[in-house]
């Protein structure tokens, strides 16, 4: 049984499409909410432990910005989009067309923007991944919170009931006129679920 803890580099390869494949249809659908063009790629994607999220952002008193959500259907899941603060800010003055000052917290408007963004980057994967498998796969309302990379992690988890020790990171690239950053999205499938999507895609 393939588990995501032993994926090969033909799974991961695989991953990757679909990951780009999402990638491409999100890129389409911000370049429309933000009136400019913006294109998206995923150069990696890998497998962590819980315990190395925190780390690989920077150590787990880092100050991001996170939005998680359920996954439901036939691959049922976890979905945390992090984003560190400052890339953050960059994303919502763009939408909005002002200027936010570094030191300044990110208002409540300005959640309801960067769950929007989530949630059409999530509906882009989940909708590759439905594409290519005939899975159905469903999000659900994402949540937003900003805090240090380690109480996030921590909480998002614990809201979802976490069963499991692996993430597989999907990092994914923003690229517009004068800006370029990163996000990072972490699939955490149920039990189960990352053997249903490999199988239905027929690896």
């Amino acid at each position: 049984m393939v588990t995501i803890e032993n994926l090969s580099n033909v799974h991961l390869d695989v991953l990757k499409e679909i990951g780009n494949i999402g990638a491409g249809h999100a890129a389409t659908a911000l370049s429309q909410l933000m009136s400019e063009r913006i294109e998206m790629t995923v150069p990696n994607v890998s497998i962590l432990t819980l315990s190395k999220v925190s780390d690989f952002l920077g150590g787990p008193e880092k100050i991001v910005v996170g939005i998680y959500m359920k996954v439901f259907g036939d691959a049922p899941g976890k979905i945390i989009f992090l984003f560190n603060y400052d890339d953050a800010q960059t994303l919502v003055k763009i939408v909005n067309s002002k200027t936010l000052p570094g030191d300044v917290e990110i208002e409540d408007l300005d959640q309801s923007v960067l769950q929007e963004i989530s949630n059409i980057m999530t509906g882009a994967y989940l909708n590759a991944i439905s594409r290519l498998t005939g899975l159905n796969m469903l999000s659900s309302v994402p949540a937003y919170a900003c805090d240090m990379a380690g109480a996030i992690i921590n909480s998002a988890l614990l809201d979802f009931g976490m069963v499991g020790d692996y993430a597989m990171l999907i990092d994914t690239q923003f690229k517009m006129t004068q800006e370029k950053m990163d996000g990072h999205f972490f699939l955490i499938p149920d039990p189960g679920s990352l053997q249903v999507i490999l199988e239905a895609i027929g690896v």
